[in-house]
């Protein structure tokens, strides 16, 4: 999705940040613009492949945050997440049907 053509059309004062999906961004193209100064930095939480080689190419620059795929493990987030989670048990248990189906379609078969 952001690859060489879009990053050369940001600004040098941009920061390019990705927690969504791993490959949306062309990880070299990336790193040869921060090399290049063409912007100012970016911050990654996620991958093309999970677990990036130990030379890759955005390791060690000094205008490059990354973290190992924990964006999401916030207090806050985990919070959220097993108050759903707990609201969700209920509702099944009250015979209620889930508001929050992850694969419904499968579930009609049990």
């Amino acid at each position: 999705m952001v690859k060489e053509e879009k990053i050369d059309l940001m600004k040098p004062t941009a920061f390019l940040i990705n927690a969504a999906r791993g490959g949306l961004i062309d990880e070299e193209a990336l790193a040869i613009a921060l090399k290049n100064k063409t912007i100012a930095g970016a911050a990654l939480d996620v991958f093309e492949q999970e677990h990036t080689l130990k030379n890759h190419s955005l390791w060690g620059l000094d205008n490059v945050i990354v973290t190992p795929h924990i964006a999401g493990l916030t207090t806050e987030a985990m919070s959220i997440m097993s108050l759903e989670c707990s609201k969700e048990i209920v509702r099944v248990k009250n015979n209620e049907e889930p508001i929050k189906w992850v694969n419904k379609k499968q579930m009609t078969k049990i």
